[in-house]
């Protein structure tokens, strides 16, 4: 018998069987789960669902567009590593990518647009206290860096991530059924929130 996604096999509410009435359905009909693991040898396979629609199966990716809420802006970067999954240790263990999945993603393309957009170097360890925006390029676009830091605060908890070159983020997308690994950088209360459990796994 192949996966199904019927209920007729399951028991009624009230705890009684179901006498089998029917045989099973194409459109009740269930696939082997991608599993995606974080792999640099990349393979996103083509299926052909109900409707003659497509589905894109990713097998292997190690890549992804996150957007990092608060400043708007969105970067293609590298994933580094599985760090959590609220459903499953397992997946954490064998690097499997999932739909909200906790991952680490490589810092570099943030921080360089960071350096660009404020002037300010993020992750140096030289640096002592708060830094200061370096201005460079014409007075326009000293004056344009000088605006935008006014009022300006960066969330200390993603601040100290720069210093690891690695972020936290979520996979907002479903590697296994559109064939991307897309998701958001992690932030503020829900940062907090994953640190903490992240902590309370690896005392165990």
């Amino acid at each position: 018998m192949g996966i199904s996604r019927d209920s007729l096999h399951k028991r009624r509410a009230t705890g009684g069987r179901k006498k089998t009435w029917r045989k099973g359905k194409k459109y009740e009909l269930g696939r082997q789960a991608a599993g995606t693991k974080l792999s640099s040898n990349v393979a996103v396979r083509k299926v052909r669902v109900r409707g003659g629609n497509e589905k894109f199966r990713a097998l292997r990716l190690d890549h992804g567009n996150f957007s990092w809420g608060t400043e708007a802006v969105t970067r293609k970067v590298r994933i580094m590593d599985v760090a959590y999954n609220a459903s499953n240790n397992e997946l954490v263990r064998t690097k499997t990518l999932v739909k909200n999945c906790i991952v680490q993603i490589d810092a570099t393309p943030f921080k360089q647009w960071y350096q660009t957009h404020y002037g300010i170097e993020l992750g140096n360890k030289a640096q002592k206290g708060e830094p200061t925006p370096v201005l460079a390029g014409s007075k326009h676009v000293q004056r344009k860096i000088k605006s935008r830091n006014q009022g300006h605060k960066l969330d200390s908890n993603v601040a100290d991530q720069f210093n690891t070159g690695r972020m936290y983020a979520c996979i907002s997308s479903r590697p296994g059924q559109c064939g991307r690994c897309d998701g958001y950088v992690l932030e503020g209360k829900e940062l907090e929130f994953y640190v903490k459990k992240m902590q309370k796994k690896a005392k165990h």
